[in-house]
């Protein structure tokens, strides 16, 4: 497993505009105009396929932490790739842009919603799930095939972040939902929604604070992603705030999850010890009968 203190890529290589870091400002998301190689592409889409075989016992929805080894079926190897994929120099450089130098890699996920029986995601705030004080964090979201309305992909409501605010939650587990939370009906306006439609390697970058979600794929196509979380140092990840998360249908803990200071210094006290090295820290068993 990387080491927990490391720097990844200088930065300068890609940068945002002002005008596009405006847009993220203003609208709490922003489509950069960088994507990545094809043969980048390609071979995130090949971990992904190795990925999806070897964990056939889950909810392809949401599998949690692919760059964290997760035993025999998501060996470390596997991991180090996505670790590779979570750290590619020239999205840092864009989330420093809008976080600044100081960054941590705090989680990563993959939604693949299959062709046809794809989950929907309710509207919510990712921050009401994370153990992040102050709450910052700029989400990067890969898109591994084409994402438009048809397949599912993410919609927002523009400028939904604004306020720094959590609005209220309420539990809505249903077996075609990948999340068991979803924002109360009145505290948005669902007819100002936008779609985040990519093109496959392209990626959008989104504030914590946005009101999002996603509806059901229809389609006879997949739509897959790989969202990587990233969080300024400036903000501690607290881990006395042990609250049970469920994803796709598994439980787990966030508060032995293993972090990650990628760039400039640790300016709030954050523990980067706990989780590494230790067997299926703060993650899901990637199967049942391991």
């Amino acid at each position: 497993m990387p080491t927990a203190a490391i720097r990844i890529g200088e930065p300068g290589r890609w940068s945002l505009d002002d005008a596009s870091r405006a847009r993220y400002h203003r609208d709490g998301l922003v489509i950069p105009p960088y994507r990545l190689s094809p043969d980048l592409l390609g071979e995130m889409r090949e971990a992904l396929d190795r990925l999806l075989a070897n964990t056939r016992t889950m909810a392809p929805e949401s599998l949690v932490c692919p760059h964290i080894a997760n035993g025999a079926r998501h060996p470390q190897a596997e991991a180090d790739r996505w670790f590779e994929y979570a750290t590619h120099p020239g999205i840092l450089d864009l989330v420093q842009d809008i976080l600044g130098p100081d960054l941590i890699l705090w989680g990563s996920q993959v939604f693949c919603k299959p062709a046809k029986t794809g989950r929907e995601v309710p509207w919510h705030q990712d921050g009401e799930y994370w153990p992040i004080r102050p709450l910052a964090t700029c989400s990067a979201w890969i898109a591994l095939d084409d994402v438009d309305p048809q397949n599912g992909c993410m919609r927002y409501i523009p400028g939904s972040h604004g306020a720094g605010s959590i609005h209220p939650h309420r539990e809505a587990m249903r077996e075609d939902r990948a999340l068991g939370f979803e924002l109360e009906p009145t505290a948005f306006d669902e007819t100002r929604s936008a779609d985040d439609c990519l093109e496959a390697g392209q990626f959008s970058l989104h504030d914590v604070f946005l009101i999002h979600g996603s509806l059901h794929n229809r389609s006879d196509r997949r739509r897959a992603g790989f969202v990587v979380r990233y969080m300024p140092a400036t903000s501690r990840y607290d881990r006395g705030i042990d609250r049970e998360q469920m994803q796709g249908g598994v439980a787990f803990s966030l508060s032995q999850r293993p972090i990650w200071l990628l760039r400039g210094q640790d300016r709030a006290g954050n523990d980067f010890q706990a989780g590494h090295g230790e067997a299926f820290a703060g993650v899901p068993r990637y199967s049942d009968d391991l």
